[in-house]
């Protein structure tokens, strides 16, 4: 069995691990069956991967993580799935190749509910990322959503307190813009990777639109789509809040920009906190930064666009038993709290609403876990698809056409997009 280092133990042990919901199914029947976890690099994962002591004498089973930089991640996960399993009995999945890799993962809707696990503690927009054709596949354990940054001295001096609507965003930039030598807010509208999405799909469910409906039809250029994304492009052409070249800003120049002090504001992931005030990277300091959780269209429901790393269990595992039971401790939230509240380590991950709504999580992390469960617990999350890079390429060419001054017209730009993904559908 697994032994974790002196260090590790000595640190856990000082801290005092928290006493886990999950018990280990009595008798041990497992015991001698090894599990064999393929994960994405992370030191989320590491943490969890170092209190596994107790769960191994627990249950009499050995757990072997195996890791794998996310650049090969979706490689590696590929390569297991075309051979036909065997080599791994859990894996990490990230969102948007979970419908490519269904033949990967096995259903565990009856091995999780066996475990007793709360699958209500988990906001729906992570937990949608599990389910296929109606199976729950994967629980979520890793998930980021965005919070809207921003210049806490800035806004002080100013006067202006931190917006909840776009609309509100949109006076307070204008407001701050006037008051000092810095754009209102820095967003991203160039082409990579999708990046010029993950604000623009806020405002498409804010203003009651979506991308597709129940039968796959794309209906992001409706009327709802073309007025959000007029508000997204207006931001830039008409409201004139963010700062110049944002036509070709991707999501690290956007964080640049608030770094360097150019911008007041940042709708970013909420991992990004940490390089705001590093002062090897940012010229701000942690009393500079403020957040809050990501505005809303006016009248609407908050939303935040969702990145989600689900575990599942491998359709060719020899121990699925075990790795249902090596689930069950995974995802025990006591756990996840357990690591976000270790003085040793700077994890701020959580993907359950219990531990994002702890006022002691809360008091470590300044209170960016309330302002992320605000944006969670209406936000629908987004239904990925087999073909979602190349959905995503169109819909980001169509925003940066739009912002670049390439096209004009929203609703044409947006009719173009739609005719090119319902060819791939």
């Amino acid at each position: 069995m697994r032994t974790i280092s002196s260090t590790l133990a000595i640190a856990i042990s000082l801290w005092g691990a928290q006493a886990l919901a999950w018990e280990a199914t009595e008798g041990k029947p497992y015991s001698g069956q090894t599990v064999n976890v393929l994960a994405v690099k992370s030191s989320q994962f590491e943490a969890h991967e170092a209190r596994l002591e107790a769960f191994e004498e627990a249950t009499g089973i050995d757990v072997v993580y195996d890791y794998v930089p996310f650049p090969n991640m979706k490689e590696a996960l590929t390569t297991e799935m075309v051979a036909g399993g065997g080599d791994y009995d859990v894996v990490s999945v990230m969102d948007q190749w979970v419908p490519s890799l269904r033949m990967l993962l096995q259903p565990i809707t009856e091995e999780v509910a066996a475990q007793g696990t709360d699958l209500g503690d988990f906001p729906k927009a992570h937990l949608r990322h599990g389910m296929l054709d109606g199976e729950l596949v994967g629980l979520p354990v890793r998930g980021h959503v965005q919070l809207l940054f921003y210049r806490k001295d800035l806004f002080e001096a100013a006067g202006v307190t931190p917006p909840q609507t776009w609309e509100e965003m949109v006076t307070a930039a204008k407001a701050l813009q006037g008051n000092g030598d810095v754009s209102g807010v820095a967003l991203p509208y160039g082409k990579l990777n999708g990046q010029n999405l993950m604000v623009w799909m806020n405002l498409l469910w804010g203003k009651g639109g979506d991308l597709f409906d129940a039968d796959g039809t794309p209906i992001f250029n409706s009327d709802a789509g073309v007025a959000a994304t007029d508000m997204y492009i207006g931001f830039l052409r008409n409201d004139e809040i963010a700062p110049a070249g944002s036509a070709v800003f991707v999501e690290q120049d956007a964080v640049n920009s608030f770094k360097q002090g150019n911008s007041a504001m940042l709708p970013v992931w909420w991992w990004v906190r940490s390089q705001l005030t590093d002062p090897e990277q940012s010229k701000l300091t942690a009393e500079q930064v403020g957040f809050t959780a990501l505005p809303s269209v006016a009248g609407a429901d908050r939303t935040t666009y969702t990145n989600t790393w689900i575990f599942g269990v491998t359709d060719g595992s020899d121990a699925k038993d075990a790795a249902a039971e090596f689930l069950g401790w995974l995802t025990d939230p006591a756990l996840e709290r357990d690591v976000l509240l270790d003085p040793a380590l700077n994890e701020v991950v959580a993907v359950h609403m219990s531990n994002l709504r702890d006022p002691e999580v809360n008091a470590r992390w300044g209170g960016m876990h309330q302002s992320a469960a605000d944006a969670l617990a209406t936000a629908e999350g987004i239904d990925f698809g087999d073909n979602w890079p190349r959905i995503a390429e169109i819909l980001e060419t169509a925003i940066s056409s739009l912002a670049s001054g390439e096209m004009t017209d929203t609703r044409a730009a947006l009719d173009k997009a739609a005719a090119e993904i319902a060819a791939i559908r």
